[in-house]
């Protein structure tokens, strides 16, 4: 099977711009609002004059843990922020996360633009699924969805979301799991999907204190997943952050999952492009593969 490498970035937001980035750090607008947080692959200097970062409306600052705080303007609990049909809340958490990772709306289209291409239903299963934007724009494109993520908060923000982008009635199952052990029971159920979308953490913790590493226990999970695909499978994808590994290991662990079918592979890098200077900030590590047809 042919590997392609790829540079993937984002061209369509509107809610959402990479302003600048340097010095460690980005500074991005997230609807009406201007944030800085850290950025450790932001090694150049910024392009825009320091005024304009002065100007954010809320800041960032690690304070030597794992958490930091923001300071600045007082924002919001949470405001919606629009990518197409899809709409959903951000929110300013303690690990200086939003809920939304703009750079994998490459991913969602993708995703959404295979399930509309197949004719009948498409079953989609969504590992580690955050606060659900994968799931919903699978949902939107007419896929019955499998949500799992470990984390109580985070199924919770994704109903939320399910909810303001009006697919309260889009058939998506929300289940609090440990992913690994949900997927072995799969399994023996004989379950099957035709698509599965996977962004495992480098570390984490299940609803009951299991440990996760992404080199002891992606390659297991992936063996567990190729037992799970239906006789013809639409597409699998695999994302990952903050992983010491490369795109072409996630490629190869994608291709020996779905082994022997025929298909498009693909693998790279997610970025995110300035509006000041053009450049490409690297985001995480995507491997894809989709069928012929």
């Amino acid at each position: 099977m042919n590997l392609s490498l790829q540079l993937l970035s984002p061209t369509t937001w509107r809610d959402y711009a990479l302003l600048d980035s340097g010095n460690g750090q980005r500074l991005e607008r997230f609807g009406n609002y201007t944030l800085i947080r850290p950025e450790p692959h932001a090694l150049w200097r910024p392009a825009l004059d320091p005024a304009e970062w002065e100007d954010a409306t809320i800041q960032y600052v690690r304070d030597g843990g794992e958490q930091g705080q923001w300071v600045g303007n007082p924002l919001p609990r949470e405001w919606t922020l629009r990518y197409n049909d899809l709409r959903f809340s951000c929110r300013l958490t303690p690990f200086r996360h939003t809920g939304l990772f703009p750079e994998q709306a490459t991913n969602w289209e993708w995703c959404a633009k295979l399930i509309r291409q197949r004719s009948e239903g498409v079953r989609v299963l969504n590992l580690f699924g955050y606060t659900g934007l994968a799931t919903l724009a699978a949902a939107a494109a007419g896929a019955t969805v499998t949500h799992v993520d470990a984390s109580r908060p985070a199924m919770t923000w994704a109903r939320d979301n399910q909810s303001l982008s009006g697919l309260d009635s889009a058939p998506i199952r929300w289940l609090i799991e440990d992913v690994a052990k949900f997927v072995k029971r799969e399994v023996r159920r004989g379950s099957h999907y035709d698509g599965i979308i996977l962004d495992p953490p480098a570390f984490g913790r299940g609803p009951k204190g299991e440990i996760w590493r992404f080199s002891d226990d992606v390659p297991a999970l992936m063996d567990d997943l190729r037992q799970l695909l239906t006789p013809r499978p639409l597409f699998v994808l695999l994302n990952a952050y903050a992983i010491n590994d490369s795109a072409s290991v996630l490629a190869n662990l994608v291709a020996q999952t779905v082994a022997p079918h025929e298909g498009i592979l693909e693998a790279g890098e997610l970025a995110l492009q300035e509006e000041s200077a053009g450049r490409y900030l690297f985001t995480s590590l995507f491997a894809r593969w989709s069928t012929n047809g």
